[in-house]
């Protein structure tokens, strides 16, 4: 699950992205400087709130699966004491199990 919820993630993080890519500058930075009027001229007024919203509900999406993703996630061991894998047949545990509170 955890896998299929890191996809999507990658996939939101290429669509928000595109969203900033594409979206015209709001003027100031280096844009300004220049004196680059064309964009304010023959830019488009109803594709910036379009776009906008675009890249909140993107990264409002992101934001969404990160939290849902850490409910998949196993907590670490913080005891510090783990116990040794076992392996053998199911009776060689049992034996185990059984001579462990003898030798100690």
């Amino acid at each position: 699950m955890v896998t299929l919820i890191a996809i999507v993630i990658m996939l939101a993080c290429v669509v928000l992205a595109f969203f900033i890519l594409v979206q015209a500058p709001k003027g100031g930075g280096l844009t300004g400087t220049f004196g680059s009027t064309t964009s304010q001229i023959m830019g488009v007024k109803q594709s910036g709130d379009v776009m906008e919203k675009g890249t909140w509900t993107t990264m409002g999406i992101i934001a969404g699966l990160a939290i849902i993703s850490v409910m998949f996630f196993s907590a670490p061991d913080t005891k510090g004491d783990r116990q040794p894998a076992r392996t053998g047949a199911p009776a060689q545990q049992q034996q185990q199990q059984q001579q462990a509170p003898a030798n100690q």
